[in-house]
């Protein structure tokens, strides 16, 4: 299970879009994502476009997954001369506090298009299981006599 556990982290990510303020390495700007359960799995899928999968960085610790990009500005030269930037530049980071129940050691990432999918199995021991049940200590007596 994920749990979200900052309550202001979409009134940061309402503000930066008014403000229109680039992320910093200190102060990291949002990225937008989606989360949901498929199966035995996790799915999470953030918004990442236009950033090179080099300078994406992943982490997981103590069950926190801390996910980090970067989307540098275009090359610039005395002959270029920018008509329309809209697309925010600087450094993007999302935690996600990750329950017990998710198998960390097993997470698997890929990006296409813009997106980075990360997918995280459900553990084992969090799976639904039979327990079976054995005999009772009464028949076993009557089997030994």
């Amino acid at each position: 299970m994920l749990m979200r556990t900052d309550p202001f982290r979409d009134f940061d990510r309402f503000a930066q879009q008014v403000f229109g303020s680039p992320g910093t390495w200190s102060k990291p700007a949002v990225m937008p994502m989606d989360a949901y359960r498929s199966g035995d799995e996790f799915v999470v899928c953030f918004d990442l476009p236009g950033v090179d999968p080099s300078a994406i960085e992943l982490d997981v610790e103590r069950n926190v997954l801390t996910v980090k990009a970067e989307r540098r500005p275009l090359p610039s030269g005395d002959d270029v001369q920018m008509q329309v930037s809209e697309r925010p530049l600087g450094v993007f980071s999302r935690q996600l506090f990750l329950g017990d129940t998710l198998d960390t050691e097993r997470i698997d990432a890929a990006y296409d298009s813009g997106v980075l999918t990360l997918r995280i199995p459900i553990a084992e021991k969090a799976k639904p299981r039979r327990i079976t049940i054995s005999q009772a200590d009464s028949e076993r007596k009557e089997i030994k006599a």
